[in-house]
């Protein structure tokens, strides 16, 4: 199979976010790394949108669900588990966070653009909200949580 754009564009997105994720958890304080792990899901689920319509296998945006909808709630999970360690320095990744969430605007708009309406392109504005909206509460709850929220 011939490389064709959509796959080109996951493997920019692949190389870039997970390079970047990679870096981010092997080196560095703990607020590092917990935010290097929400970056992975920022950068894997826009790409396997971008494989799914590169390979046709719409297989792949069932993963990218799951993975968007469980990529967010490990964010949580380390922020809690991490929560006496995070204290000192809370992380802020806010210029990271709605850079991530452009990407993943933008390649869900591509991939729903090129799947045309149906069922498939509800499943692919699900993917994305979940993503973005989640991607932005994992964020705001390492930065240092809610306010009039006990505990974060």
């Amino acid at each position: 199979m011939a490389v064709n754009g959509w796959i080109l564009a996951a493997t920019v997105c692949l190389g870039g976010g997970g390079a970047a994720a990679l870096w981010g958890v092997t080196t560095g304080p703990p607020a590092r790394r917990v935010v290097a792990q929400n970056m992975t899901t920022s950068a894997l689920c826009p790409a396997l949108l971008l494989l799914s319509q590169g390979y046709g296998r719409p297989a792949y945006v069932d993963l990218a669900l799951l993975l968007a909808l469980l990529g967010p709630v490990g964010t949580l999970v380390f922020a809690r588990l991490l929560g006496d360690d995070l204290e000192g320095g809370r992380p802020s990744a806010w210029g990271l966070t709605w850079t991530a969430a452009g990407l993943s605007a933008v390649v869900v708009a591509a991939v729903c653009a090129a799947t045309g309406p149906g069922r498939a392109m509800v499943k692919l504005l699900v993917v994305g909200a979940l993503l973005i909206a989640g991607n932005v509460i994992a964020s705001r709850a390492l930065s240092g949580g809610f306010r009039g929220v006990r505990g974060g």
